[in-house]
Order: structure tokens, then sequence, then C-alpha cells
């Protein structure tokens, strides 16, 4: 199952608010509806996003009209995942040469990304399992499965692999507040795949790592920095922190088109904040206060300093050792 594809002539997107429950398929006929599947979150993923992104240039290509103006509606509609951005970029660069030429460019992006997969999990398996031994217990925050890529996944790739090589013990699932990526789609993901797993409380991480519960972090990314700061789902940061007194690994799986040598650093990146209406209650039924005002930052950004190595498609870099992007 593929989380994006090009079907009968538009963007086929799984539509991942509507799982658990129900698996369901979304055709985006219209700019709009590309643009409205990216901003509630039906396609999420950076990897997934630019895929998206591109695709919809393709798709704006093919309907005409304020061709321009659509391009620049659909590249701002997130603007944390650098991803978005950059697959909407390589695919408007073909404009000029007409529909076809764009929808090969973002094809091309989605094999890529499909290959990218496969070695983000094997370069990331060999890496966890030199860091942490056999038998490994992981933690991971956020969804970076297929759902987040076009299939296989970024982090999740890599827990996959431990698992089919009979490394991995255990995945703790985070939650991750406040849509529950984590409850509603990794551990989805990982029922499919067979994969043993409990879900946690994000705050539970740290405490669990302190009480040896855990061997090692492992989670995706929407922006890798020239310095080597990973901006990723809010809540990332704390579980960074609490590997690091913990003393076990916290490693990044994310592919190349990630890193962004043009963010110097953390600082240097637009963090999307969100309606604040997300965290003042859940499907629908509130559960704070009338009155309550809620603030609500989508990603978070960890620093260079905290993290163990970061593991892309073409290479792995070890921070721990002194190496940057």
């Amino acid at each position: 199952m593929r989380t994006i594809d090009w079907v009968d002539g538009y963007p086929l997107i799984v539509d991942q608010t509507a799982l658990p429950d129900d698996v369901r398929f979304v055709s985006l006929s219209t700019v709009d509806a590309v643009i409205d599947a990216i901003r509630r979150l039906a396609v999420r993923g950076a990897p997934a996003l630019g895929v998206t992104g591109a695709m919809g240039v393709a798709l704006a290509a093919r309907l005409g009209g304020d061709i321009d103006g659509a391009v620049r509606r659909i590249r701002a509609a997130r603007p944390t995942a650098v991803n978005l951005a950059r697959g909407v970029d390589r695919a408007a660069v073909y404009l000029p040469d007409g529909f076809e030429a764009v929808l090969a460019e973002a094809l091309a992006i989605r094999d890529a990304e499909l290959i990218a997969s496969q070695e983000m999990g094997r370069r990331g398996a060999v890496l966890v399992n030199e860091l942490a031994g056999d038998h490994i217990r992981v933690l991971t925050h956020c969804n970076t499965g297929g759902l987040a890529t076009v299939e296989y996944g970024t982090a999740l790739a890599c827990v996959r692999t431990l698992h089919e090589r009979g490394q991995l013990a255990e995945v703790l699932v985070s939650e991750t507040r406040p849509l529950l990526q984590g409850a509603r789609l990794t551990t989805w993901e990982l029922g499919e795949l067979g994969i043993g797993h409990r879900l946690i409380a994000d705050s539970a991480g740290p405490f669990l790592m302190a009480r040896g519960q855990v061997d090692a972090v492992v989670l995706g990314a929407d922006r890798i920095c020239a310095n080597g700061d990973v901006v990723n789902k809010i809540g990332s940061f704390m579980h960074a922190l609490g590997a690091q007194a913990a003393g076990i690994p916290f490693v990044v799986v994310a592919p190349e088109s990630t890193v962004d040598m043009e963010a110097k650093s953390g600082s240097d990146v637009d963090i999307e904040e969100r309606d604040g209406s997300e965290i003042l209650g859940f499907a629908g039924r509130r559960t704070a206060p009338r009155g309550t005002v809620g603030l609500n930052p989508a990603f978070d950004v960890t620093p260079y300093a905290l993290i163990t190595a970061v593991v892309t498609d073409a290479r792995v870099v070890r921070f721990d050792q002194g190496d940057r992007p």
C-alpha cells in the first residue's frame, strides 16, 4: 500500500485522519484538495509531503489556470518540513516543458523515496545494533513508517529491519500529542507488520529510559540543519534529554532530502504553530474549560549535542564522534 501515488490522472492518498478505523483512499482532483490534505494532515511525514508537493505541481500543470499561484500556495501549505518546498521546487522547474515533464519529475521523486526507505532501514538497523546490541527495546516518537513516506518508512524502516533480523525485543510507541500519530498510526503499522509494541504517554518516555526499560531512541526528522540540529515532531526534544540522562543512543533516521544546508541551525527554521484548539480536546469533544487558550507548536528543535547519529539513505553521520551533516 502506498501512502501517495499518481492514479488515473490525479494524486491518490491514504487519508491518515481516518486511521486506524478506516483505510480510506482519497483522489485529489483539485489544487485546493491537495492543499487541504496537507494542512489537515490527511497526508503527512516529510518524504510523503515532498512527493505530494511535486504531484500537486503536476496536477496544477494538468489543470491549467494560475499555475504560478497554485505552486506558491502548495509550497506554503506547511512551512517546517523542508521536503514539501523541495518537492514543489523540483517539479516546478519543468513547468516550461509541460505537464508530462512535470509529472515525470514527480514520479522520479516518488521512486527515489521508495529506494531511500530501503537503504535507511538497512543502514539504521546496522547502526542501532552496533550501539545497543541484540534484543533491542526501541522507543519511537510520532509516525515514521510507510504512511510518512511512500512505502516502508524512515525510522520505522530501521525498526522493521531489526525485527526481520531477529534483533528487536519491543517497540515503545509514544502517543504523540496532540493528534496521536503514534497512537493512531504507528501502532497500526506495527500491528500490521506483526511487531510487538506497547503504547506509552509522551511524558513517560524519559522516566522509562531512566528505569532501564529503553535501549535506544529512534525517530525521524522534518528538517536537519547544517550544524546538525534536528527539527521534528513536538516532544522529540524531551526524549533526547531523557536519552542523554539515561546514557542511551538517540538516533535520527531521515532521507538526504531532509538535510537543509541553508538552515544553519534550528533557530533559522520557521516552526509551524497549529490551531490551539487541537490541544483543547480530541475527536470533537472538548476537554479543557471554556476560555482556555491553546499554545500548539507542531515541531521542536533537538540540538545536535543531544544526538548520537543521523542515518540517511546515503550515509551515517556520527555526531557523537564529531561529524556534522
